[in-house]
């Protein structure tokens, strides 16, 4: 289970990457999954177990979020037959 969060405007998506190396937080920046929309197409993806963390980091940094998600991520091998959980 991974926790999503979507951002309104590409500067929100940089300011949490930037937030985030700075304080060592984990996750990283995705393109925006389809079950969910955002304004600007980019999300932070992270263990949903991290979530209250990345939450409270969120609050104190003044960064403006869309939503926050907790999706079962899957990804596809380059071939296209197999896809396996990510965790």
């Amino acid at each position: 289970m991974k926790v999503v969060f979507a951002f309104p405007t590409t500067t929100m998506a940089m300011k949490m990457e930037a937030t985030a190396k700075a304080k060592t937080a984990p996750g990283r920046l995705i393109p925006v999954p389809r079950q969910i929309s955002a304004g600007c197409g980019m999300a932070w993806c992270a263990p949903a177990a991290d979530r209250a963390f990345l939450e409270q980091l969120i609050d104190a940094e003044h960064i403006v979020t869309e939503g926050c998600y907790e999706l079962l991520m899957f990804s596809q091998n380059l071939s296209g037959t197999d896809s396996h959980r990510t965790s």
